[in-house]
């Protein structure tokens, strides 16, 4: 059985480097191409639901669970698309998924909200989405 040489075990371990990052980028292009199109298509439906005069029938129902980004994380900006117009702390508790939050955890969403022009405050435990 021949032996390879050091050199030839290190370029043929950098070849297969090599192919790996290959396959790697075009994965992530892949990845970024998918994602740009499911924007449009998120774009497109928002536009569509704007012009029938409100917010997709799932989202105002409540139905459509809670998605998390990445691992255990909350998306606060769809949870404030799934409240009323105009809203109150107990509006966002009942927001499926969101029922063993601590009180402290829902304020400071709204507080994120007020002050990144998301919301504002009407009156005294009374929202408002913008």
């Amino acid at each position: 059985m021949p032996r390879k040489s050091a050199d030839g075990i290190t370029s043929a371990l950098r070849q297969v480097q090599q192919q790996a990052r290959d396959l790697l980028s075009d994965l992530q292009k892949q990845i970024r191409q998918h994602e740009s199109e499911l924007k449009r298509l998120k774009d497109e439906e928002s536009n569509l639901s704007r012009l029938i005069g409100g917010t997709p029938v799932a989202r105002a129902q409540g139905s459509e669970p809670v998605r998390r980004v990445g691992a255990g994380r909350i998306n606060w900006r769809e949870i404030l698309q799934q409240v009323p117009k105009q809203f109150k702390a107990s509006d966002v508790r009942s927001v499926r998924g969101l029922k063993g939050k601590r009180p402290s955890e829902i304020f400071a969403a709204i507080t994120r909200w007020i002050e990144s022009g998301m919301a504002k405050r009407k009156a005294r435990g009374l929202y408002e989405r913008i």
